[in-house]
């Protein structure tokens, strides 16, 4: 035999059980989240977002291993945030061989949050590290706390 073979895992039947599942909801619903995908955490296609909200700002954190900053595209049109990545597959080149396994998929997504009536659009930071996107919204001057003081 002159090729590796895989053999099936537990862990790939599952896979291609929940593949199965994700593509009967997904032809109805239209979308990579599927109610498959997060029961079982695989395949979800969507990064996972954290969304903190401090005095100031709002912090949100979105989980994108294997994509680097010139993949993603973060932009505003109005109240809606939108975070996107169109991963093209690698070119494949003679001098690199053909796949005996290929088990990496790039994979294009997009999220569009409401940013909420306080958010100021205007004043948007992007960071990127270890895979992590940090998004730093600042609140609205007008609409943070503030402390009235009582005169007598």
């Amino acid at each position: 035999m002159k090729t590796i073979t895989l053999y099936p895992s537990l862990e790939n039947v599952m896979d291609d059980f929940n593949r199965y599942v994700d593509s009967f909801f997904s032809d109805f619903r239209g979308s990579q989240a599927t109610p498959a995908s997060r029961l079982f955490g695989k395949g979800a296609g969507l990064p996972a977002v954290d969304l903190r909200d401090m005095e100031n700002t709002y912090i949100m954190d979105i989980e994108l291993p294997g994509y680097d900053e010139k993949s993603i595209q973060v932009h505003v049109d109005g109240g809606r945030l939108t975070i996107e990545s169109a991963q093209q597959e690698e070119a494949s080149n003679k001098d690199e061989g053909r796949y005996l396994i290929k088990e990496r998929a790039s994979r294009s997504f997009s999220r569009v949050f409401q940013l909420p009536e306080n958010a100021d659009p205007a004043e948007i930071t992007a960071s990127f590290k270890n895979g992590i996107l940090t998004l730093e919204i600042k609140k609205r001057a007008e609409a943070q706390k503030r402390l009235i003081q009582i005169n007598s």
